[in-house]
């Protein structure tokens, strides 16, 4: 499935919340949603927990 598809369907998704629930089941959808994406991209290894307490300094490096 391409990515297209993909947001299109999470779009739906976050329309149908809105519709149906309002506005705080629309920033539900969208908060679970984020961290679905961020849980999904540290599962096949393209984040490192490290990414997210670097400092800046350690980024330069």
């Amino acid at each position: 499935m391409g990515l297209a598809v993909i947001g299109m369907i999470a779009g739906m998704v976050l329309g149908f919340a809105g519709y149906f629930g309002g506005f705080g089941a629309f920033l539900l959808v969208a908060a679970l949603g984020a961290v679905g994406f961020v849980v999904g991209r540290f599962l096949e290894g393209d984040l490192d927990v490290d990414d997210f307490f670097r400092t800046r300094e350690d980024r330069e490096r």
